[in-house]
């Protein structure tokens, strides 16, 4: 899970815009300050780098970039 944490944090890294450190514990809406309009366009470049699809029900109880990284590590055996 580590390499995934660290596939997310590179791929979060241009929404940072206020330098916060990004890890597994990283509250990907509140830390780094950024709307929901936002989340979805990064949302969309986790897909697209995992070649997955993540279901607006689970996105909704997804907080860290650790809880992302589950949700893709699980979507990824699934497809």
């Amino acid at each position: 899970m580590t390499d995934t944490v660290a596939q997310i944090c590179t791929l979060l890294a241009p929404f940072n815009s206020n330098g916060t450190v990004l890890s597994a514990s990283t509250d990907i809406s509140s830390d780094l300050n950024i709307d929901s309009v936002t989340v979805m366009d990064f949302v969309m470049e986790v897909e697209d780098h995992f070649d997955i699809e993540i279901p607006l029900n689970i996105l909704s109880e997804t907080r860290t970039v650790a809880d992302l990284a589950r949700v893709v590590e699980a979507r990824r055996k699934k497809e």
